[in-house]
């Protein structure tokens, strides 16, 4: 992908311009990722510094978990967007790449849930294969009550 890559929902209301764009995408298998999107999740993983969002007011988000959001434009359902919520986790946006109007050049980094993978799904090349266990062990600590 070039330096700065655009993108946008089904409809348009909801539209994405990442700086930086990086030249991997993630995969993940896990049953909500499948729920969501009717296939594995395919992400850019783009840090809160390097994205514009326009059409903010479009954005809806679904608290999935107790550690995470899944947002998605509330006028046409697309998925946009999956954060993570925990204390401690990093700001990013793990970006929908179905949304990017180009990916060319982009290759696939990290595979996760694969224990959780459908027989039929396939990706190519080399990635890292990232177990349901292994994925939940590199989450920040839950916060703990006082």
């Amino acid at each position: 992908m070039a330096t700065e890559a655009r993108g946008q929902c089904l409809c348009g209301a909801v539209r994405v311009t990442v700086s930086n764009a990086p030249h991997e995408v993630n995969a993940c298998h896990c049953s909500m990722c499948r729920r969501w999107t009717g296939v594995a999740l395919v992400t850019l993983d783009v840090p809160e510094a390097d994205i514009r969002i326009e059409g903010q007011e479009a954005v809806r988000s679904f608290a999935s978990s107790d550690w995470a959001e899944r947002s998605f434009c509330g006028t046409c359902g697309s998925s946009l967007w999956y954060r993570l919520t925990a204390p401690g986790a990093p700001a990013d946006y793990y970006l929908a790449a179905g949304l990017m109007d180009q990916l060319s050049g982009v290759t696939l980094a990290n595979e996760i849930y694969v224990d959780h993978r459908p027989q039929a799904f396939a990706f190519a090349g080399p990635a890292r294969q990232i177990t349901e266990a292994e994925f939940m062990a590199m989450l920040p600590p839950p916060a703990q009550e006082e």
